[in-house]
């Protein structure tokens, strides 16, 4: 990617996610960058595809981040629940939930590439769930990860308000783990 791409593609991601994709348009996003509309589209082509590039980076990040957390933790245990940790650091700095939510609230249609990718990053946590469960010895590892995604998405959900909901589905998704670790031999 060009200096100006990465400018272009910086700008839409503060814009995205502090207005919402929708409510930014591509001669805002133009000024914020400090580029064209004519770069801009001819680095990107449309704003279905820049928002992709968008999603694409941030699911990139997000997916680093996670796994990180995963590496660091101490036991297989410990890992099932890296995601929940990763949130807290990753969400530090923001009030406005899930780019990946977001997302999939304001571009419906499955074909748009900002819907299929915001898809694939909750699957990918989904997948990364029951891969961290197996791996810990838990019974049942496709059942957990869906609780824990439930969990982890709810807490997500509830960023943006006035309440820490971060803590308590923490708690919970380790007393759901510890609950499906298979006693040892």
């Amino acid at each position: 990617m060009t200096p100006a791409g990465r400018r272009i593609v910086a700008a839409a991601e503060e814009l995205f996610h502090a207005r919402g994709i929708t409510a930014v348009g591509v001669d805002l996003i133009a000024e914020h960058s400090g580029v064209t509309k004519r770069t801009l589209y001819n680095q990107f082509g449309s704003k279905d595809h820049l928002v992709a590039v968008y999603l694409a980076e941030r699911d990139r990040r997000w997916r680093s981040h996670v796994r990180a957390a995963a590496d660091a933790a101490g036991t297989p245990a410990e890992a099932v629940t890296a995601p929940f940790e990763a949130l807290r650091t990753w969400c530090a700095t923001s009030s406005r939930g899930c780019a990946f939510i977001n997302a999939l609230a304001e571009l419906p249609d499955p074909s748009h590439p900002g819907h299929r990718i915001a898809v694939h990053q909750k699957l990918w946590l989904l997948n990364l769930f029951e891969e961290l469960a197996a791996a810990a010895g838990c019974a049942h590892p496709a059942t957990l990860a869906t609780q824990l995604l439930t969990l982890h998405e709810g807490a997500v959900a509830t960023m943006p308000l006035p309440l820490d909901c971060l803590p308590a589905s923490t708690e919970l998704a380790r007393s759901l783990v510890r609950a499906g670790v298979r006693p040892g031999p």
